[in-house]
């Protein structure tokens, strides 16, 4: 597997095509849409430039597309039984900068290119423009034609104890180290306060804050979320470098300053735990894990989750309907 993952590596530099996860591979477009990449590089990076929190909603929105019915872009259709309004999904942003990207597209190449390709290639534009890193990325995946509302229930959630994240992931067939490498991406984007407040002064329904929240850090969350406060308020995931891809967020998560508490938790389990403390700089591993090299490597791997090629699927119109 590693062999695998350096020659993914060396294409960053070189370019060549390779074979993917799941038949997929880079540069599929060279032919039969060559300016594919640039105009949906070109369309994250203008809305970026407008709004740099965009970032962690298209990266989000890949995430969430790839654990519902795989990468295929069911969480782009539009309709009350679609996954897009399942109750995880609700917050979800950068459905607007999909379809843009789309229309250009199908203007240029139509037919061509499918909606889940897109939605893969904006998520890493988009760690890129936050100063993260970038890697190749195996395409040629076609779009869904389901799209469940009563699957996305199954979601990773805020709440979930290191046995159900775990779990999730694994069906998903995605290890320990995915599923920290992963939830880096949390060293982007924000939270509502709704979602953690139940942390800083009813934890577990004892009346006292969550004990893992570093102390010196507890009346800070406490003044931006007031008990009774509005639960809509926003809140950075990683304190130090919101809008910077780094591994600050490990560090956040090793020192009690992780915000969700899926997030801290992470650290009180000793096989995720020692990959946050060697991400955050802590310890040595045995192979000295460097998150920016390594969460492409989970992207690469978490963006072949159950993909249609070939014949499969379809490659549709409009990203938002079936065709």
């Amino acid at each position: 597997m590693e062999v695998v993952f350096s020659v993914l590596l060396v294409i960053l530099i070189t370019g060549f095509r390779v074979q993917g996860q799941g038949g997929l591979k880079t540069g599929f477009y060279s032919s039969s849409c060559p300016k594919a990449e640039e105009i949906i590089r070109a369309t994250v990076e203008a809305r970026f430039n407008k709004d740099p929190t965009i970032a962690a909603g298209l990266l989000r929105l890949h995430f969430h597309d790839c654990f519902v019915q795989g990468c295929d872009g069911s969480i782009l259709i539009t309709g009350a039984s679609g996954e897009r309004n399942a109750l995880p999904n609700l917050g979800l942003r950068g459905f607007e900068v999909i379809d843009d990207a789309k229309t250009q597209l199908e203007a240029l190449c139509p037919g061509a290119v499918s909606c889940a390709d897109i939605l893969a290639l904006a998520a890493r534009d988009a760690v890129v423009l936050s100063d993260g890193p970038s890697w190749a990325v195996p395409t040629g995946r076609r779009d869904g034609r389901v799209s469940s509302k009563a699957e996305a229930s199954n979601l990773p959630s805020p709440t979930d104890s290191i046995a159900v994240q775990r779990q999730k992931f694994m069906a998903k067939g995605l290890d320990d180290h995915d599923l920290v490498t992963l939830v880096g991406a949390h060293s982007i984007g924000q939270t509502d306060c709704l979602f953690f407040r139940y942390r800083l002064y009813n934890f577990t329904t004892t009346g006292n804050a969550d004990p893992t929240i570093n102390q010196a850090f507890l009346p800070q969350l406490q003044a931006i979320c007031p008990k009774d406060g509005d639960g809509s308020k926003r809140v950075a995931l990683d304190k130090d470098s919101q809008f910077k891809f780094d591994a600050s967020f490990f560090k956040n998560v090793r020192d009690g300053n992780g915000i969700l508490e899926s997030d801290q938790r992470l650290l009180g389990e000793a096989a995720t735990g020692r990959i946050v403390q060697n991400y955050a700089g802590s310890i040595r591993g045995l192979l000295g894990l460097r998150f920016d090299l390594e969460f492409p490597k989970a992207m690469i791997k978490m963006s072949g989750i159950e993909v249609k090629i070939g014949a499969q699927g379809e490659i549709r119109k409009m990203c938002s309907n079936f065709n």
